[in-house]
Protein backbone atom coordinates (compact mmCIF):
# COMPACT_ATOMS: atom_id res chain seq x y z
CA UNK A 1 0.00 0.00 0.00
CA UNK A 2 1.32 3.59 -0.90
CA UNK A 3 -0.37 5.77 1.59
CA UNK A 4 0.37 9.34 0.43
CA UNK A 5 0.37 13.10 1.67
CA UNK A 6 -2.05 15.63 -0.27
CA UNK A 7 -2.59 18.08 2.63
CA UNK A 8 -2.16 21.64 2.19
CA UNK A 9 1.14 21.52 2.97
CA UNK A 10 1.83 19.82 -0.41
CA UNK A 11 0.82 22.40 -2.70
CA UNK A 12 3.05 23.01 -5.52
CA UNK A 13 6.33 21.22 -6.09
CA UNK A 14 6.30 18.81 -3.24
CA UNK A 15 2.81 17.35 -5.08
CA UNK A 16 4.86 16.76 -8.43
CA UNK A 17 7.81 15.49 -6.73
CA UNK A 18 5.80 12.92 -4.99
CA UNK A 19 3.67 11.82 -7.85
CA UNK A 20 6.58 11.55 -9.91
CA UNK A 21 8.48 9.57 -6.87
CA UNK A 22 5.28 7.27 -6.66
CA UNK A 23 5.43 6.77 -10.02
CA UNK A 24 9.14 5.47 -10.07
CA UNK A 25 8.33 3.00 -6.91
CA UNK A 26 5.13 1.58 -9.20
CA UNK A 27 7.09 0.85 -12.11
CA UNK A 28 10.28 -0.92 -9.99
CA UNK A 29 7.71 -2.56 -8.48
CA UNK A 30 6.27 -3.70 -11.78
CA UNK A 31 9.29 -5.10 -13.29
CA UNK A 32 10.68 -6.56 -9.68
CA UNK A 33 7.65 -9.08 -9.61
CA UNK A 34 7.75 -10.51 -13.27
CA UNK A 35 10.94 -9.56 -14.81
CA UNK A 36 8.96 -6.88 -17.82
CA UNK A 37 7.55 -3.90 -18.43
CA UNK A 38 4.15 -5.02 -19.50
CA UNK A 39 1.73 -2.33 -17.57
CA UNK A 40 1.10 -5.59 -15.23
CA UNK A 41 2.03 -6.37 -11.08
CA UNK A 42 3.29 -9.91 -11.89
CA UNK A 43 3.91 -12.92 -9.36
CA UNK A 44 0.95 -12.12 -7.74
CA UNK A 45 1.88 -9.29 -6.29
CA UNK A 46 -0.48 -5.84 -6.25
CA UNK A 47 -0.28 -2.14 -5.10
CA UNK A 48 -2.87 -0.64 -3.81
CA UNK A 49 -2.56 3.57 -3.07
CA UNK A 50 -4.79 5.42 -0.36
CA UNK A 51 -3.83 9.15 -0.15
CA UNK A 52 -5.26 11.32 3.22
CA UNK A 53 -5.94 14.76 3.87
CA UNK A 54 -8.05 15.71 6.65
CA UNK A 55 -9.41 12.21 5.91
CA UNK A 56 -8.64 9.18 4.11
CA UNK A 57 -9.48 7.72 1.05
CA UNK A 58 -8.45 4.70 -0.40
CA UNK A 59 -7.81 5.91 -4.83
CA UNK A 60 -7.61 2.06 -5.60
CA UNK A 61 -7.70 -1.52 -3.76
CA UNK A 62 -4.68 -3.69 -4.16
CA UNK A 63 -4.34 -4.47 -7.95
CA UNK A 64 -1.96 -5.22 -10.78
CA UNK A 65 -3.25 -2.34 -13.46
CA UNK A 66 -0.37 -0.02 -13.36
CA UNK A 67 -1.84 2.62 -15.38
CA UNK A 68 -4.40 2.22 -12.85
CA UNK A 69 -2.44 3.26 -10.35
CA UNK A 70 -0.63 6.23 -12.14
CA UNK A 71 -4.20 7.31 -12.93
CA UNK A 72 -5.03 7.36 -9.52
CA UNK A 73 -1.79 8.96 -8.60
CA UNK A 74 -2.10 11.96 -10.94
CA UNK A 75 -5.33 12.76 -9.62
CA UNK A 76 -4.44 14.02 -6.02
CA UNK A 77 -4.89 17.43 -5.01
CA UNK A 78 -3.67 19.49 -2.61
CA UNK A 79 -5.55 20.51 0.53
CA UNK A 80 -6.88 20.05 4.15
CA UNK A 81 -5.50 18.89 7.58
CA UNK A 82 -2.96 16.22 8.12
CA UNK A 83 -4.96 13.11 9.58
CA UNK A 84 -1.98 9.73 9.51
CA UNK A 85 -4.09 7.63 12.13
CA UNK A 86 -6.86 7.69 9.12
CA UNK A 87 -4.28 6.67 6.57
CA UNK A 88 -2.89 3.78 8.84
CA UNK A 89 -6.37 2.07 9.44
CA UNK A 90 -7.58 2.87 5.16
CA UNK A 91 -4.60 1.47 4.26
CA UNK A 92 -4.81 -1.89 7.03
CA UNK A 93 -8.46 -2.46 6.02
CA UNK A 94 -7.21 -3.19 2.49
CA UNK A 95 -4.98 -6.02 3.13
CA UNK A 96 -6.46 -9.42 3.01
CA UNK A 97 -5.32 -10.67 6.19
CA UNK A 98 -6.22 -14.55 4.64
CA UNK A 99 -3.60 -13.78 2.32
CA UNK A 100 0.20 -15.37 2.19
CA UNK A 101 1.79 -12.43 0.47
CA UNK A 102 3.72 -10.04 2.32
CA UNK A 103 1.80 -7.03 3.56
CA UNK A 104 3.85 -3.85 3.33
CA UNK A 105 2.94 -0.03 3.85
CA UNK A 106 5.02 2.90 2.07
CA UNK A 107 3.87 6.40 4.16
CA UNK A 108 4.96 9.19 2.36
CA UNK A 109 4.05 12.78 4.52
CA UNK A 110 5.50 16.34 5.10
CA UNK A 111 3.64 17.38 8.01
CA UNK A 112 2.89 16.65 11.75
CA UNK A 113 -0.54 15.43 12.81
CA UNK A 114 -3.10 18.24 12.68
CA UNK A 115 -6.52 16.13 12.46
CA UNK A 116 -7.54 12.11 13.91
CA UNK A 117 -6.69 10.24 16.05
CA UNK A 118 -2.60 10.09 17.89
CA UNK A 119 -1.13 7.63 14.85
CA UNK A 120 1.13 5.68 16.90
CA UNK A 121 -1.23 3.05 18.40
CA UNK A 122 -2.90 2.81 14.83
CA UNK A 123 0.84 1.90 12.93
CA UNK A 124 1.91 -0.36 16.25
CA UNK A 125 -1.87 -2.29 15.85
CA UNK A 126 -0.72 -2.48 11.97
CA UNK A 127 3.37 -3.90 12.58
CA UNK A 128 0.93 -6.32 15.23
CA UNK A 129 -0.93 -8.00 12.82
CA UNK A 130 1.94 -8.51 10.41
CA UNK A 131 2.45 -5.48 8.36
CA UNK A 132 5.82 -3.99 7.39
CA UNK A 133 5.71 -0.05 7.55
CA UNK A 134 7.85 2.02 6.06
CA UNK A 135 8.04 5.51 6.10
CA UNK A 136 9.43 8.19 3.34
CA UNK A 137 9.16 11.99 5.17
CA UNK A 138 9.92 15.40 3.21
CA UNK A 139 11.48 17.12 7.03
CA UNK A 140 11.13 20.81 7.38
CA UNK A 141 11.51 23.35 10.23
CA UNK A 142 7.90 22.69 10.69
CA UNK A 143 7.51 19.61 9.12
CA UNK A 144 7.53 15.93 10.26
CA UNK A 145 10.29 14.71 13.11
CA UNK A 146 12.73 12.02 12.16
CA UNK A 147 11.90 10.61 15.68
CA UNK A 148 8.21 10.26 14.94
CA UNK A 149 8.99 8.68 11.49
CA UNK A 150 10.81 6.55 13.43
CA UNK A 151 8.43 5.35 15.84
CA UNK A 152 5.82 4.10 13.18
CA UNK A 153 8.26 1.84 11.15
CA UNK A 154 9.38 -1.62 11.53
CA UNK A 155 13.14 -1.70 13.08
CA UNK A 156 15.19 -1.17 12.36
CA UNK A 157 14.66 2.68 11.72
CA UNK A 158 17.60 2.71 9.34
CA UNK A 159 16.31 0.23 6.90
CA UNK A 160 12.34 1.36 7.10
CA UNK A 161 13.07 5.17 7.66
CA UNK A 162 14.15 7.71 4.23
CA UNK A 163 13.87 11.81 4.75
CA UNK A 164 14.93 14.51 3.01
CA UNK A 165 14.50 18.58 3.65
CA UNK A 166 14.10 18.99 -0.17
CA UNK A 167 11.01 17.89 -2.07
CA UNK A 168 13.52 17.82 -5.04
CA UNK A 169 14.79 14.48 -3.75
CA UNK A 170 11.67 12.52 -3.28
CA UNK A 171 11.63 10.66 -6.69
CA UNK A 172 15.28 9.39 -5.80
CA UNK A 173 13.83 8.14 -2.16
CA UNK A 174 11.01 6.32 -3.58
CA UNK A 175 13.55 4.79 -6.18
CA UNK A 176 15.60 3.50 -3.31
CA UNK A 177 13.12 2.18 -1.60
CA UNK A 178 11.28 0.24 -3.85
CA UNK A 179 14.54 -1.41 -4.53
CA UNK A 180 15.04 -2.36 -1.36
CA UNK A 181 11.88 -3.80 -0.60
CA UNK A 182 11.64 -5.22 -4.15
CA UNK A 183 14.76 -7.43 -3.43
CA UNK A 184 14.24 -10.86 -2.86
CA UNK A 185 16.94 -11.18 0.22
CA UNK A 186 20.79 -12.75 -0.08
CA UNK A 187 22.11 -16.45 0.18
CA UNK A 188 25.02 -17.83 -0.23
CA UNK A 189 26.52 -15.39 1.52
CA UNK A 190 30.71 -15.40 1.77
CA UNK A 191 32.46 -11.92 3.70
CA UNK A 192 36.13 -12.30 3.47
CA UNK A 193 37.79 -9.53 5.95
CA UNK A 194 41.30 -8.58 6.23
CA UNK A 195 42.27 -6.26 9.18
CA UNK A 196 45.62 -3.88 8.91
CA UNK A 197 48.81 -5.27 9.32
CA UNK A 198 49.39 -3.16 12.10
CA UNK A 199 46.99 -5.26 13.86
CA UNK A 200 45.86 -9.31 15.04
CA UNK A 201 43.16 -11.42 15.67
CA UNK A 202 42.62 -12.27 18.66
CA UNK A 203 38.95 -14.03 18.85
CA UNK A 204 35.98 -14.05 17.28
CA UNK A 205 32.40 -14.45 18.85
CA UNK A 206 29.56 -16.55 17.16
CA UNK A 207 27.55 -14.20 14.49
CA UNK A 208 23.98 -13.87 14.83
CA UNK A 209 23.27 -15.70 11.64
CA UNK A 210 26.26 -18.13 10.10
CA UNK A 211 29.08 -19.30 10.78
CA UNK A 212 32.80 -17.18 11.00
CA UNK A 213 36.15 -18.27 11.61
CA UNK A 214 39.82 -17.09 11.70
CA UNK A 215 41.70 -18.23 8.91
CA UNK A 216 44.81 -16.57 10.45
CA UNK A 217 46.01 -14.12 12.48
CA UNK A 218 44.36 -11.17 9.68
CA UNK A 219 41.83 -12.75 7.88
CA UNK A 220 38.75 -14.50 8.69
CA UNK A 221 35.85 -15.75 6.93
CA UNK A 222 31.60 -15.36 7.30
CA UNK A 223 29.76 -17.39 5.50
CA UNK A 224 25.42 -16.90 5.90
CA UNK A 225 22.82 -19.05 4.26
CA UNK A 226 20.68 -16.74 3.56
CA UNK A 227 19.27 -13.01 4.80
CA UNK A 228 16.56 -10.93 4.56
CA UNK A 229 14.88 -13.63 1.75
CA UNK A 230 11.52 -13.79 4.11
CA UNK A 231 11.58 -10.41 6.03
CA UNK A 232 14.02 -7.63 6.38
CA UNK A 233 16.95 -8.78 8.77
CA UNK A 234 20.69 -7.92 9.57
CA UNK A 235 23.26 -9.98 10.83
CA UNK A 236 26.15 -9.06 13.65
CA UNK A 237 29.69 -10.23 14.03
CA UNK A 238 32.33 -9.56 16.36
CA UNK A 239 35.75 -10.01 17.14
CA UNK A 240 38.24 -8.78 18.89
CA UNK A 241 42.01 -7.47 17.63
CA UNK A 242 45.15 -6.16 19.19
CA UNK A 243 47.69 -3.90 18.04
CA UNK A 244 50.84 -5.09 17.52
CA UNK A 245 52.49 -1.97 15.04
CA UNK A 246 55.17 0.05 16.07
CA UNK A 247 53.90 3.48 15.18
CA UNK A 248 51.03 4.98 17.10
CA UNK A 249 48.40 7.38 15.39
CA UNK A 250 45.25 7.08 13.76
CA UNK A 251 44.86 3.68 12.53
CA UNK A 252 42.20 1.78 9.91
CA UNK A 253 41.42 -1.26 11.64
CA UNK A 254 40.49 -2.97 8.17
CA UNK A 255 42.99 -3.57 4.63
CA UNK A 256 40.35 -5.26 3.00
CA UNK A 257 36.43 -6.56 3.20
CA UNK A 258 34.81 -8.70 0.07
CA UNK A 259 31.25 -9.57 0.00
CA UNK A 260 29.73 -12.00 -2.80
CA UNK A 261 26.04 -13.43 -2.63
CA UNK A 262 23.99 -15.59 -5.42
CA UNK A 263 22.17 -12.69 -6.46
CA UNK A 264 24.52 -10.44 -6.56
CA UNK A 265 24.06 -7.63 -4.35
CA UNK A 266 26.65 -4.89 -3.59
CA UNK A 267 27.30 -4.28 0.39
CA UNK A 268 29.38 -1.05 2.00
CA UNK A 269 30.59 -1.62 4.98
CA UNK A 270 31.77 1.06 7.49
CA UNK A 271 35.65 1.71 8.43
CA UNK A 272 36.53 1.84 11.62
CA UNK A 273 39.82 4.16 12.50
CA UNK A 274 41.24 3.80 15.84
CA UNK A 275 43.88 6.11 18.14
CA UNK A 276 46.70 4.41 18.99
CA UNK A 277 49.08 5.44 22.01
CA UNK A 278 52.16 3.77 21.56
CA UNK A 279 53.65 5.29 24.41
CA UNK A 280 57.20 3.56 25.48
CA UNK A 281 57.46 2.08 28.74
CA UNK A 282 61.02 2.40 30.63
CA UNK A 283 61.59 0.64 33.33
CA UNK A 284 64.94 1.66 34.99
CA UNK A 285 64.91 -0.35 37.46
CA UNK A 286 64.36 -4.17 38.02
CA UNK A 287 61.81 -5.56 40.07
CA UNK A 288 63.55 -8.42 42.43
CA UNK A 289 63.50 -12.10 40.85
CA UNK A 290 60.45 -13.63 41.63
CA UNK A 291 60.48 -17.26 43.49
CA UNK A 292 59.12 -20.43 41.49
CA UNK A 293 56.52 -22.46 43.30
CA UNK A 294 54.36 -25.22 42.09
CA UNK A 295 50.95 -27.02 44.08
CA UNK A 296 50.44 -29.94 42.77
CA UNK A 297 46.39 -30.64 41.93
CA UNK A 298 46.00 -32.47 44.94
CA UNK A 299 47.42 -30.56 47.50
CA UNK A 300 46.23 -28.06 49.87
CA UNK A 301 49.33 -26.94 51.34
CA UNK A 302 53.13 -26.65 50.61
CA UNK A 303 56.06 -25.76 52.26
CA UNK A 304 58.97 -23.94 50.32
CA UNK A 305 62.60 -23.22 51.25
CA UNK A 306 62.42 -19.67 49.40
CA UNK A 307 66.56 -18.78 49.95
CA UNK A 308 68.06 -16.09 51.57
CA UNK A 309 66.47 -12.53 51.23
CA UNK A 310 68.91 -9.89 53.27
CA UNK A 311 67.07 -8.12 56.21
CA UNK A 312 66.51 -4.67 54.86
CA UNK A 313 65.77 -2.03 58.04
CA UNK A 314 62.32 -1.15 59.47
CA UNK A 315 60.51 1.22 56.83
CA UNK A 316 58.57 1.96 53.47
CA UNK A 317 59.49 1.62 49.68
CA UNK A 318 57.81 4.08 47.91
CA UNK A 319 57.35 3.51 44.06
CA UNK A 320 56.54 6.01 41.30
CA UNK A 321 55.42 6.68 37.88
CA UNK A 322 55.39 9.38 36.05
CA UNK A 323 55.10 10.60 31.83
CA UNK A 324 57.52 12.42 30.01
CA UNK A 325 55.23 14.25 27.40
CA UNK A 326 56.07 14.88 23.72
CA UNK A 327 59.89 13.49 23.61
CA UNK A 328 61.20 13.96 20.16
CA UNK A 329 63.08 11.32 17.91
CA UNK A 330 66.46 10.09 18.67
CA UNK A 331 67.02 12.37 21.75
CA UNK A 332 68.48 11.04 24.77
CA UNK A 333 66.65 12.24 28.41
CA UNK A 334 67.96 13.35 31.59
CA UNK A 335 65.49 12.37 34.15
CA UNK A 336 66.09 13.69 37.61
CA UNK A 337 63.80 12.52 40.96
CA UNK A 338 64.18 14.59 44.29
CA UNK A 339 62.05 13.11 47.23
CA UNK A 340 61.23 14.72 50.16
CA UNK A 341 59.20 14.41 53.35
CA UNK A 342 57.44 16.80 55.36
CA UNK A 343 58.19 17.06 58.80
CA UNK A 344 55.88 17.82 62.07
CA UNK A 345 57.44 21.55 61.58
CA UNK A 346 55.96 22.11 58.24
CA UNK A 347 59.41 21.83 56.95
CA UNK A 348 60.80 19.58 53.78
CA UNK A 349 63.55 17.26 54.37
CA UNK A 350 65.52 15.70 51.84
CA UNK A 351 64.35 12.02 51.60
CA UNK A 352 66.52 10.36 48.62
CA UNK A 353 66.97 11.61 44.49
CA UNK A 354 67.67 9.91 41.42
CA UNK A 355 68.77 10.65 37.98
CA UNK A 356 68.66 7.94 35.35
CA UNK A 357 68.89 8.41 31.05
CA UNK A 358 65.75 7.80 29.34
CA UNK A 359 66.78 5.71 25.76
CA UNK A 360 65.62 8.14 22.59
CA UNK A 361 63.14 6.07 20.54
CA UNK A 362 63.06 5.67 17.27
CA UNK A 363 59.28 6.99 16.64
CA UNK A 364 58.50 8.90 13.47
CA UNK A 365 57.02 11.59 15.54
CA UNK A 366 57.37 12.96 19.26
CA UNK A 367 55.33 10.73 21.93
CA UNK A 368 55.32 10.24 25.77
CA UNK A 369 57.29 7.89 27.18
CA UNK A 370 55.80 6.19 30.58
CA UNK A 371 58.36 5.87 32.99
CA UNK A 372 57.51 3.14 35.84
CA UNK A 373 58.83 1.65 38.68
CA UNK A 374 61.21 4.24 40.27
CA UNK A 375 61.80 3.12 43.57
CA UNK A 376 62.87 4.53 47.08
CA UNK A 377 63.65 2.82 50.15
CA UNK A 378 62.63 4.70 53.07
CA UNK A 379 64.46 3.58 56.83
CA UNK A 380 61.72 4.73 59.22
CA UNK A 381 64.96 5.99 61.37
CA UNK A 382 65.31 8.72 59.27
CA UNK A 383 61.80 9.92 59.12
CA UNK A 384 60.32 13.24 60.34
CA UNK A 385 57.51 11.56 62.36
CA UNK A 386 58.81 11.31 65.08
CA UNK A 387 58.34 7.15 65.48
CA UNK A 388 60.83 4.69 64.73
CA UNK A 389 59.82 1.63 65.80
CA UNK A 390 55.93 1.92 63.66
CA UNK A 391 54.84 2.14 60.29
CA UNK A 392 51.38 3.27 61.43
CA UNK A 393 51.92 6.87 61.64
CA UNK A 394 51.05 9.05 58.22
CA UNK A 395 54.09 10.63 55.97
CA UNK A 396 53.31 13.02 53.50
CA UNK A 397 56.24 13.85 50.78
CA UNK A 398 56.98 15.37 47.97
CA UNK A 399 58.46 14.19 44.94
CA UNK A 400 59.86 16.83 42.13
CA UNK A 401 60.44 15.53 38.52
CA UNK A 402 63.57 17.59 36.21
CA UNK A 403 63.88 16.28 32.67
CA UNK A 404 66.04 17.72 29.80
CA UNK A 405 67.88 16.61 26.42
CA UNK A 406 70.88 15.54 26.68
CA UNK A 407 71.45 15.13 22.50
CA UNK A 408 70.71 18.57 21.04
CA UNK A 409 70.86 20.12 17.47
CA UNK A 410 73.57 22.53 18.25
CA UNK A 411 76.67 23.05 16.04
CA UNK A 412 79.64 25.25 17.10
CA UNK A 413 80.55 27.80 14.34
CA UNK A 414 83.28 26.52 12.00
CA UNK A 415 84.88 30.06 11.92
CA UNK A 416 85.89 32.40 14.65
CA UNK A 417 85.97 36.41 13.92
CA UNK A 418 88.69 38.48 14.93
CA UNK A 419 88.39 42.33 14.88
Amino acid sequence: MLILDRSGSMAGDPLANMKAGAKTFIDIIEEATDGVTDGQIGSGSRIGIVSFATTATADTQLITSVDTLKEAVNSLTAEGATNHADAFQKATELFDPMSANAKVMVMFTDGKTTAGELPGPVAAAARASGIIIYCIGLVGADGISVATLNDWTTDPDASHVAVTPDDADLEELFRELAANISKTGATNIVIDEAVHPDFEIQSVLPPTKGTAMMIDKHTLQWKMDELGVSANEGATLEFFVKHTGKDGGEKHVNEAISYSDTEGNVVPFPDPVVTVDCGEVIRPEPCPEPVTLTVEGCEDSIVLDAGDVALQSLGRILQLNVTVKHVCPDKRVALAVILTEMGKDGIEYPRGMKTMTLPAHKGSSCRDLLVQCISFVLPEDLSQTGSTTSLCQPCSFKARFLAHYIDTDFLCCDKVIQL
